[in-house]
C-alpha cells in the first residue's frame, strides 16, 4: 500500500511540476532564527527550512533560489511580487490567513521565555511590570502583549533581543522554543548565563506554514505535494535529527 501510493504521488509532482520548470521559485528567509534558518560561518543561508525547501525541490524535480530578507519587509515583498514565497518560521495564524495563504504545517512550536542564568521567573505573571523582548510582528510578542502584565519591547531581529537580555536592558526575551534553545545551549555566548525559563502555554498548538501569495493555488498546492513526499519518505525526520535533534 506505501509503495502503491508513493508511486501515485510521484506521478502527481512529475505532472505538477511542470510550470515551474523555466525558472527557479525565488524563496525568501528572514536568516536569524537558528536554527531554522541563518548565516554560517561562509556567509550562506542555511537551517531546517531551507534544507526541508531544498528536499521538496528535489522531490518536485524543480530549483529553488534562497533569498535574505528582514522580517519587517518580509510579507509586503510576498504580496508585491519580489519572491515566491516565504520559509522563515512563520507561524499559522488567522490574521496572516486572511492576507496570505499557507501550506500544510510542517513543523510545531511553541512560546518560549528566556530569562538570566539565576531568574527565578516560572510564568509570565512573575514578569508583571518588567521588560520582555521579542522581534517585532512574532508570536513571542503578541503573546506578551495579550498577557497584558509584561512591558514589551520589540527589536528588529531576534537576536537583538537576546543581546539586550545579555546586557541587562530587558528583562526577559520570548521566541520560538526551538530558537531560544538553540540561543542559550549552542550560542557560548550565552551558555550557562541565559536560559530557558519557561513555555507559555497556549490554547491552542502552533505550527510553521509555507507563505505564497494569496490566491496562488497553483504553487501552494504543488509545495503541499512536496512536503507530502519529504514527509512520507522519512526525510524530514532526518532533517529534524540533523537541525533540531531529539
Amino acid at each position: 500500500m506505501l509503495k502503491k501510493t508513493l508511486l501515485t504521488l510521484l506521478a502527481v509532482l512529475m505532472t505538477a511540476n511542470l510550470a515551474f520548470a523555466a525558472k527557479p521559485i525565488v524563496i525568501a528567509h528572514d536568516a536569524t532564527w537558528p536554527p531554522m534558518e541563518f548565516i554560517n560561518a561562509e556567509k550562506q543561508i542555511v537551517g531546517y527550512s531551507v534544507d526541508y525547501t531544498d528536499a521538496i525541490a528535489k522531490e518536485l524535480g524543480i530549483t529553488v533560489e534562497h533569498k535574505n530578507v528582514a522580517w519587517d519587509g518580509i510579507f509586503a515583498g510576498l504580496a508585491n511580487g519580489n519572491y515566491d514565497m516565504i520559509a522563515s518560521s512563520v507561524s499559522i495564524t488567522e490574521e496572516r490567513k486572511e492576507k496570505f495563504d499557507f501550506t500544510t504545517p510542517y513543523f510545531e512550536v511553541k512560546q518560549a521565555v528566556i530569562l538570566a542564568a539565576d531568574s527565578a521567573a516560572a510564568t509570565l505573571a512573575d514578569l508583571k511590570g518588567k521588560t520582555v523582548g521579542g522581534q517585532i510582528g512574532t508570536t513571542g510578542v503578541f503573546v506578551a502583549k495579550k498577557d497584558g502584565g509584561v512591558v514589551t519591547k520589540e527589536f528588529d531581529e531576534v537576536g537583538h533581543a537576546v543581546e539586550a537580555l545579555f546586557t541587562g536592558r530587558i528583562d526577559a526575551a520570548i521566541c520560538d522554543d526551538v530558537t531560544a534553545y538553540d540561543y542559550v545551549l549552542n550560542n557560548e555566548k550565552y551558555s550557562g548565563k541565559l536560559k530557558v525559563g519557561f513555555i507559555v502555554e497556549a490554547d491552542e498548538k502552533e505550527y510553521y506554514g509555507f507563505v505564497v501569495k494569496k490566491g496562488n493555488t497553483e504553487l501552494l498546492n504543488l509545495l503541499n505535494k512536496g512536503i507530502e513526499a519529504v514527509k512520507a519518505k522519512g526525510i524530514e525526520a532526518e532533517l529534524r535529527e540533523k537541525w533540531v535533534g531529539k
